[in-house]
């Protein structure tokens, strides 16, 4: 029987308003009915997946989404609130195509720059981000999104005066809004003000309104707050109960659990190491750098600092932690079970490898002809034999830290989530994995033959200009004094890392040893990590 045209403009029409007030349980039971009678329209579908997405229901909203950009691909709502779903998926890049779909059909649209803006965030590109969200407020000055967005790139490059501004600017017209109230928090700590920024965070976190995730990031920076002033205890419950949150949002990441990778990867790798195959050096591509150095370890050991210290070399080119060995790892490392295939194949095979990295290198807008080109990637450490296969040349620069300050860390910091920043989430998950990433570097270095230098985070420390030197010397540099002025660097750098807003402030020497103040909470952690400590030298 066909359907009755004007009766399906009216039930659209019914629809739309009760949307508009946001009262979605009525719109989308109207939806639901109609969608049940066999009416499908981008309108009802969105709707719904509204309903579901206040539920949680996100890959079942996702679902109905691509259902009406598959009947409507212009639908501009439809579009916007599949980008915004996946988005909450933790898939940037797919949001961040789809809202590409958009401008380009529709650049007016300020909403659809600031989503842009937030996809790029999501993504690590701070710059990229800002110009977004710069452009979404020359098309309404009123965005309210891009304005707690532009404070919270501020904040995380550590200009907190520029998170201060953008924050009170928003909430002069939002009082409590999120994002504003995390950047003067933010700015609060940074200048000394622990009270009245603990006071805005507990304001924050007693508001209804405010979800998972702003509760996530309050109590995260709440800890740091309760560190800052010698409340330990206080520090590490915020710290648990902000990781719990940021667990439950993300549980999408336990599986396939990435210590289980390390662990079946070290086996692998000492089962197959007998018959690792001799060392093949290819010939050198056209165009290639002087050296080729890896900068790995392990997040928290100091792999940024080094980066941004070599980055004030004039010979020295890096692209900011890309991952640029996907194709490798995909042909080669995907399975952890075996490492046959890359043990067996051929110099025309890696080939194929090696392009597709210096692809990437150059998409990156590198030109590394003839410079010393900075791969840095703390856990580059999983890869090590693909990078002795493909890169026999490249010079390995290894960061080290008390376990124990590098277990804490990762503990404490907020990161961009990915697999192997959840297992960051528990303190014996961030042990155990510690653990089995450093194992797999001992197990792999007498093997794999790559020229290789240890870099101590606590040395650096110590002594930074005779440190640096001595990095310098064995990566083929020499040591000039703008190497050591980093921190008027950090603030224009593209990629974020929860390094860049604290070396901003210099060389900070109170990392090290910190975990001490948290000793009772490490002390079951103590054979998992005993090996590390005493193999470094770190005292008891």
């Amino acid at each position: 029987m066909p359907r009755d045209l004007k009766s399906d403009q009216e039930l659209l029409g019914r629809v739309l308003a009760f949307a508009q007030n946001r009262d979605i349980p009525r719109a989308a039971a109207l939806a639901e009915q109609a969608l049940t009678e066999g009416f499908e329209h981008p309108l009802l579908l969105n709707v719904m997946a509204t309903r579901l997405e206040d539920e949680g229901r996100l890959q079942e909203a996702l679902g109905l989404l691509e259902r009406g950009i598959a009947l409507a691909p212009a639908d501009v709502p439809t579009r916007n609130a599949l980008a915004l779903c996946l988005q909450r998926l933790d898939r940037p890049a797919d949001a961040l195509a789809h809202v590409e779909v958009l401008l380009k059909r529709h650049p007016e649209l300020s909403f659809a720059h600031a989503n842009k803006g937030n996809a790029l965030i999501a993504l690590g590109s701070l710059g990229l981000a800002q110009t977004s969200h710069q452009r979404a407020l020359e098309l309404d000055p009123g965005n309210l999104a891009a304005m707690g967005s532009l404070a919270s790139i501020a904040t995380h490059r550590g200009d907190h005066a520029g998170a201060r501004r953008w924050a009170e600017r928003l909430l002069a017209r939002v009082p409590g809004y999120p994002d504003a109230i995390l950047s003067l928090a933010a700015a609060d700590l940074a200048g000394g003000a622990t009270a009245r920024a603990e006071s805005g965070l507990r304001e924050l976190l007693s508001d209804r309104r405010a979800g998972s995730t702003d509760r996530a990031r309050a109590l995260g920076l709440l800890g740091d707050v309760f560190d800052a002033v010698g409340r330990y205890v206080e520090a590490f419950d915020a710290y648990r109960e902000s990781n719990e949150l940021t667990r439950q949002a993300h549980r999408g990441f336990a599986e396939p659990s990435l210590l289980e990778y390390a662990h079946t990867l070290n086996d692998t790798f000492a089962a197959t190491a007998p018959r690792w195959p001799a060392t093949t050096v290819p010939p050198e591509p056209p165009g290639a750098p002087a050296e080729h150095v890896m900068l790995m370890g392990f997040p928290r050991s100091g792999t940024t600092l080094l980066e941004v210290i070599l980055d004030g070399h004039a010979r020295v080119v890096s692209l900011e932690e890309h991952d640029l060995l996907t194709d490798g790892v995909r042909r080669y490392l995907d399975d952890p079970h075996t490492l046959d295939r890359l043990m067996r194949a051929s110099q025309e095979e890696l080939q194929a490898s090696r392009a597709a990295y210096w692809s990437r290198v150059r998409a990156g807008g590198a030109e590394v002809a003839g410079k010393v080109f900075l791969d840095k990637h703390p856990l580059n450490t999983l890869k090590l034999p693909l990078i002795a296969r493909l890169f026999p040349r490249a010079k390995i620069l290894f960061a080290r830290r008390d376990p124990r300050d590098v277990v804490l860390s990762c503990f404490r910091r907020r990161f961009r989530m990915n697999p192997a920043m959840y297992q960051m989430l528990t303190l014996d998950g961030a042990a155990r994995f510690y653990d089995a990433v450093m194992e797999f570097a001992a197990r792999t270095r007498p093997v794999l033959g790559l020229n290789w230098t240890d870099v101590s985070y606590e040395g650096l420390m110590a002594d930074f200009a005779t440190e640096t030197r001595r990095i310098c010397e064995s990566i083929g540099l020499e040591w000039t004094d703008g190497m050591g002025e980093f921190a008027a660097r950090v603030g224009s750098r593209e990629n974020a890392t929860p390094s860049t807003a604290q070396l901003a402030r210099g060389l900070d020497r109170s990392g090290v040893g910190h975990w001490r103040h948290y000793h009772e909470r490490l002390a079951p952690l103590e054979e998992v990590l005993r090996r590390w400590t005493e193999l470094y030298g770190m005292p008891a």
